[in-house]
C-alpha cells in the first residue's frame, strides 16, 4: 500500500499544501493576527492541513467529506468575513476553496477504499 501512496493519495497531498497556504496567507498578506480573516484562515488552514494528514494516513470518507465542507466554507468567507474589497485575498481563498472541493471530489471518485465506505461494503 505504500507503494502506491504519491499516485492514490496525491489530492490529501495538494489539500495539505493548500491549507499550509491558507494558514500562512495572512501572514504574508499582512493581516493582523487577531483580525477576523487572519483567525478564519488560520482556523480552516489548520483544520484542512490535519484532515489530510490524517488522511495520509488512513483514508476515511469522513475527512474528505469534512474536508469539501471546509473548502466550501473557505470559498465563500471572502464574502462572510470582510475581506472582498482586498482581491489577493480573496482570490487566494476563492482558488484555496474551490481547488480543496474539487481535489476532495475528486478523490471520492477516483479512490476505491471511499468507494467501499461510501456504499457500505
Amino acid at each position: 500500500m505504500a507503494m502506491h501512496l504519491p499516485i492514490r493519495r496525491w489530492q490529501d497531498q495538494a489539500i495539505l499544501l493548500l491549507g499550509l497556504w491558507l494558514f500562512v496567507s495572512p501572514w504574508v498578506m499582512g493581516y493582523p493576527s487577531d483580525s477576523t480573516p487572519a483567525v478564519n484562515a488560520y482556523m480552516a488552514g489548520a483544520l484542512m492541513v490535519a484532515l489530510a494528514a490524517f488522511d495520509l494516513y488512513k483514508t476515511y470518507i469522513w475527512a474528505v467529506i469534512v474536508n469539501i465542507v471546509v473548502g466550501a466554507w473557505v470559498a465563500v468567507s471572502p464574502w462572510l468575513v470582510g475581506v472582498v474589497g482586498d482581491r489577493a485575498m480573496s482570490a487566494s481563498m476563492l482558488v484555496v476553496g474551490l481547488a480543496a472541493v474539487g481535489l476532495g471530489l475528486w478523490e471520492m471518485r477516483t479512490d476505491p477504499d471511499l468507494h467501499q465506505q461510501w456504499v457500505g461494503t
